[in-house]
């Protein structure tokens, strides 16, 4: 699938405040710092779409962009900012959830990993939930430029050796890189045979 448009629609705090849930919709979050909206700029061809920052937690709301005008793209707010206060952390998650849970036409959550990081503790707990709660997602690890192909390998065989001892099997996962643009066509595509298997 090739982007040919994409423009900037709202920023919500609520979901009941999303655009009319008639169009697929695919949401991208991740750890704060995890390179999300450096992510969704390369996937939708614009360098400052989604807002970038060398400040960590900036993004605290829901933000819809309208992709090819027949669906959506959503940045969520980031999880695992320990710099957040408490309330602030509590009042994010019940952001997340209640938007996860609700939006009757998300069709996949983008789960965003730090490829160069262990396992951590917020990532597979929120994995957890989504499968807990029959959210299909799938899981994208960021930042791959910053490592060569064997150090990719091994980072990706101990992330599965991690999952597999509580999921069946290895979600879906995608390499990417917002600097070499490795994984774009992968992550497209995805989202367009899912389009395609959606009946309008």
């Amino acid at each position: 699938m090739i982007i040919k448009t994409a423009k900037f629609l709202i920023s919500v705090t609520d979901y009941k405040k999303c655009p009319k849930s008639t169009l697929p919709e695919y949401a991208f979050i991740g750890r704060s710092n995890v390179g999300k909206s450096s992510l969704i700029n390369m996937l939708t061809n614009h360098s400052h779409l989604a807002k970038t920052s060398g400040k960590p937690g900036k993004t605290q709301t829901i933000n819809h962009f309208f992709i090819n005008e027949n669906w959506y793209l959503v940045d969520l707010p980031g999880y695992g900012y320990a710099k957040a206060s408490k309330t602030k952390q509590v009042e994010l998650g019940g952001i997340i959830e209640e938007y996860i849970t609700f939006r009757e036409n998300l069709c996949c959550v983008f789960v965003l990993i730090d490829i160069r990081h262990e396992a951590l503790y917020n990532d597979l707990q929120f994995m957890e939930w989504l499968g807990e709660n029959d959210i299909p997602f799938v899981i994208v690890f960021t930042k791959a430029d910053k490592l060569n192909p064997t150090q990719i390998a091994a980072s990706v065989e101990k992330y599965k050796t991690v999952m597999m001892e509580t999921w069946e099997e290895m979600p879906t996962y995608f390499v990417t890189s917002a600097e070499t643009k490795q994984g774009k066509e992968d992550v497209l595509n995805f989202i367009g045979k899912t389009n395609s298997g959606i009946k309008k």
